[in-house]
This record gives structure tokens, sequence and C-alpha cells, in this order.
């Protein structure tokens, strides 16, 4: 297989891709082996989305404060090379952008930090009350629920510059391939093999430098500061052979 094509846009998953953690766990405390294994059923395409998203807010009831504390979890636990993945994409005139099933005020946090605009960024709405406790989240969010993702990029689509490429660990990432160009599976941080088995690549390297030279078809990119990243990624694809 051969990928020569330069990407014009990006657009990352948040929770085990460009985050090593996923956020409703760490909120989960005494409720976390339920609220795992609930995610993982999801996530593996074995149970719809919307049967296990509410149903886990409700056992968690997160505060302002909890989801400002996932935002530093967030970043505290990048994988390693997505800070300097995306500044190198974007300083290449990529377009990057996240969509997520995580809650949005932690991934908008993360976003920040990665130097992602909020516009560029979608996840699900949460509302609390005058005292920052749970009140609710937007259940009408498409991302709450399967085929979330695969909405979301139906409506980003006149925005995105083409070739577009998807980088996700699960099902809800799966569902959005016939939207883009190229379905990159992460395993880097866990591997589900329904999804992996299905991806056009896949990266099982706990680290995003792959992405890079992925979205430059395989070309070094222009500025020098990012040529240590790329050549990393290029490393790593080595055993797939992409650009051979």
């Amino acid at each position: 297989m051969t990928h020569r094509q330069r990407f014009g846009t990006v657009v990352f998953d948040c929770d085990s891709t460009l985050s090593a953690i996923e956020g409703i766990e760490e909120l989960a405390a005494e409720h976390r082996a339920e609220i795992a294994a609930l995610t993982e059923a999801a996530m593996r395409g074995e149970v719809p989305l919307e049967e296990v998203y509410g149903r886990r807010l409700q056992l968690v009831r997160p505060s302002r404060a909890q989801l400002d504390a996932i935002g530093r979890r967030y970043l505290e636990t990048l994988v390693p090379d997505a800070r300097e993945t995306i500044q190198a994409l974007r300083r290449e005139g990529i377009q990057v952008r996240i969509v997520s099933g995580g809650l949005r005020p932690a991934v908008l946090a993360l976003a920040s930090a990665l130097g992602v605009e909020d516009d560029a960024v979608a996840a699900v709405d949460i509302y609390f009350d005058d005292a920052g406790r749970y009140a609710g989240f937007d259940a009408a969010s498409p991302l709450a629920c399967s085929g979330g993702k695969r909405e979301i990029l139906a409506r980003w689509a006149d925005r995105l510059p083409r070739p577009v490429m998807l980088v996700g660990d699960g099902a809800t990432d799966l569902e959005a391939r016939p939207l883009v160009d190229l379905f990159v599976a992460f395993a880097g941080v866990v591997e589900r093999p329904p999804v992996t088995a299905a991806a056009d690549v896949v990266v099982r390297t706990r680290s995003l430098a792959p992405i890079l030279p992925l979205a430059l078809g395989g070309q070094a990119p222009s500025n020098a500061a990012d040529r240590g990243v790329f050549e990393r990624g290029l490393e790593m694809l080595q055993p797939l052979k992409l650009f051979s």
C-alpha cells in the first residue's frame, strides 16, 4: 500500500486518542468498574452508545469542579507527541479538529492547550446549577448517540479541506469512516479488534507522531522544528510499508 496524498484536514478523537484516559471513567469513583464496562461495550460496538451515555452520567453526576479537574487530567495524560504533531500539522496549513463523545468543558480545556479553536471542537454539553452541581446534559447531541460522529462530520463537510483523515480508537469513530478519505485506528492506548480490523491504517505505537507523515504523504515538513516528530513517526510506520 502506498499513501502519497497530502491531507487538508485531520480530525482527532479525544479519549484514548489525544489523551490516554477515558474522562467518564476518571469521574466514576465507586462506579468505575460498571462505567468502564459500559464504555468498553459501546466502543466495541456491542451496544448502542445512546443506551449507556445517560446512564453513565446519572451514575456519576459530575460537578463543574470535577469537569475542570478532568480537563487538567486530559493534559496530564496527553499521548506522547500529541502536542508536537498538532502544532506541526497546523504549521503545515492542515486544519485540525476534535470530535468527541466526551464532555465539552473538559474537551475544550484540552483543545485550548493544543491550540485548537473552540469552533473546531464538537463534544457533548453538560449543564450545572448555580452552585456548580450537575443539572443534566444535552441529550439531543448527536455525540450522545450511535452515528453521532458521522453526523458531525456531515455537518462540517463543506468547511473541511479535503482529503480528510479521521484518527480514533472506537466504534463511534469507525461509524464515520464513510465521511472521510482515511480512517486511522489509533491502538496505542487500547486496541479494539473490530475497529482495527476495519481501519485503513492502524497505529499501535503509544505515540501520535505517525499521524504527521501520514498527513503529509510521507514528505518532510517545511519547518525544520517539526522534522524530529516527523522522523519519529516515519520510523514507527516502517513496518507497515506505507510509503514504499
